[in-house]
Formats: C-alpha cells, sequence, structure tokens
C-alpha cells in the first residue's frame, strides 16, 4: 500500500473522502453512459445517415457530454474548496496555518500512488477495506506535532485557568474597592452635610448674636432716653410748678395793684351805682306787673 505519511485516523479520512469521490464519479459516468444511450434509442432508427446527420447527432451528443464533464469538474472544485475550509478551520482552532502548494497537485508519482492507494484500498479482500468499515477511536497519543499540540493546549488550558481565578480575584478585590469607594463617598456627603449645617447653626448663632447684641444696645439707649425723658418731664414739672406760683402771685399782685389805682375806684363805683339802678328798675317792674 502507498504510504503518504498518514496515521490511522488520517488514513481513514482519506478512505471516506475516496468514496466520496468514487460514488459522485460513478455516477457521473453513469450519466453519460445514458446521454450516448439516449442517442442511440432515439436517432439510430435507420440503416444508412448522411454525413450531416451523423455530424449533428456527433455535436449534440458533444454537447451533452461536455456539459455532464464540466459539471463534474466544477463540483469537484467546489467540493475540495469545501474540504480544504473544514481543515483550515479545524487547524485554525489549534493556531496552526496551514499552506498548500499547487504544484504538488500535478506530482505524477504522487498521483500514481494515490491510484494505487485508492485499487487497493478498493480489492475485495483488501485488509485495509475491511478495517476501514469498522468505527474506530482518535489516537490518544499520535506522536510528533500531535504531542505538542496536546501539550500546547494543556498549558494553554492551564493558564486560562489561572487567569480566570486571577480575574475572579480581581473582580472580588474591584467589587470591594467599590464598596469601599461607595461607603467613602456616603461619609465623605455625611461630613459635608453636617458641615453644612455646622456652618448654618454658626451662622445663626453669629446671626443671632449681632441681633441681641443691637437689641442690648438698643435696650440700653431707650432706657437712657426713657430716664432723660423722665429726669426732664420731673424738671418741666417743677418748672411748671414755679411758674404757676409765680403766675398766682402775679395774678394776685396784680390784681392788688389794680384795686389801689383811681380807674378801679371809679370803676368800681360805677358798678355799684349801675347796681342799684338795676335793682330799682327790677322792684319797679315787679310793682307795674302786679298792678296789671
Amino acid at each position: 500500500m502507498a504510504d503518504f505519511g498518514f496515521n490511522e485516523h488520517h488514513q481513514n479520512e482519506a478512505i471516506n473522502y475516496i468514496h466520496f469521490a468514487r460514488s459522485k464519479r460513478a455516477l457521473r459516468l453513469k450519466t453519460i453512459d445514458s446521454c450516448f444511450q439516449d442517442l442511440k434509442d432515439s436517432r439510430l432508427m435507420e440503416e444508412t445517415y448522411t454525413v450531416d446527420e451523423v455530424s449533428d447527432m456527433l455535436n449534440g451528443l458533444q454537447i451533452l457530454v461536455r456539459g455532464e464533464v464540466e459539471m463534474e469538474l466544477i463540483n469537484t472544485a467546489h467540493t475540495n474548496v469545501l474540504l480544504l475550509r473544514q481543515l483550515f478551520s479545524q487547524a485554525e482552532k489549534f493556531y496552526l496555518r496551514l499552506q498548500t502548494d499547487i504544484s504538488e497537485l500535478e506530482n505524477r508519482e504522487l498521483l500514481e500512488q494515490v491510484a494505487e492507494f485508492e485499487k487497493t484500498d478498493f480489492k475485495p479482500n483488501s485488509k485495509v477495506n475491511q478495517e476501514s468499515s469498522k468505527p474506530k477511536l482518535a489516537p490518544l497519543n499520535e506522536g510528533g506535532v500531535s504531542e505538542l499540540l496536546q501539550k500546547e493546549i494543556s498549558r494553554l488550558q492551564e493558564e486560562n485557568e489561572k487567569l480566570k481565578a486571577r480575574l475572579k480575584t480581581l473582580e472580588s478585590q474591584a467589587m470591594s474597592a467599590l464598596d469601599n469607594k461607595s461607603r467613602a463617598e456616603r461619609a465623605l456627603r455625611d461630613l459635608q452635610r453636617n458641615q453644612g449645617d455646622q456652618q448654618e447653626i454658626a451662622n445663626l448663632e453669629g446671626t443671632v448674636a449681632a441681633m441681641q447684641s443691637d437689641f442690648e444696645k438698643t435696650l440700653n439707649a431707650n432706657m437712657a432716653s426713657q430716664k432723660d425723658l423722665q429726669d426732664n418731664l420731673v424738671s418741666a414739672k417743677h418748672d411748671l410748678l414755679r411758674i404757676q406760683e409765680q403766675l398766682a402771685l402775679a395774678e394776685k399782685e396784680l390784681e392788688k395793684k389794680f384795686q389801689q389805682t383811681a380807674a378801679y375806684r371809679n370803676m368800681k363805683e360805677i358798678l355799684t351805682k349801675k347796681n342799684e339802678q338795676i335793682k330799682d328798675l327790677r322792684k319797679r317792674l315787679q310793682r307795674y306787673e302786679s298792678d296789671e
């Protein structure tokens, strides 16, 4: 059997792909055979044909066969692209970058080895064919690159676990720091609020003290003013009494002096005469009224 450096797992994958390609190829060959058979059944009904008729039949058959072959080639190319996509996607999971060598696809020696590998696989009593039909587990240790990959994966997983633990510790520390920050902010707000209240109380106390001082000053001024007013009132009362007394004395003196004057005596005599005349007239009036 040809050896391409496959391990057992990769060899089984290659066999599976050969089965797939062989079934697609067999299906396409049947389609081409049916094209020839359709031509025989539909066009080859007479014994003789002209050159133009034969040329027309061959051209139609060429178009059909060309279409089938082109379709198979296109489908094979697209299928290979999907296969490469799967391989590249799996390799990226292990941080590998695969590269292809297009020139190796036309290596006749390798192509002959592939053909020999396919023939060996499809022999009736082939041991490989019999074993390929059995399900196989993936090898535990393939050595070489696979072993390095497993070690790298283990290292990365261990490092990932350490990073997760470190991240968890950092998250816990961050949450604790956030809690401490929140408590500090609340304490600062409370302190600022208390300081604000104390400042407001101090301002109110200052205002009250100033008002009390002004009130005491005003009260003292009012008391002094009231005392002055009371003193002035007492002094004014004393002055009034003194003036009234002086006025009474002056009136008495004036009356005494007026009574001693000639005018006063003459006026007194005239008033006495007038009073006597009034009394006499009243008596006359009374007699006159009684006579009537």
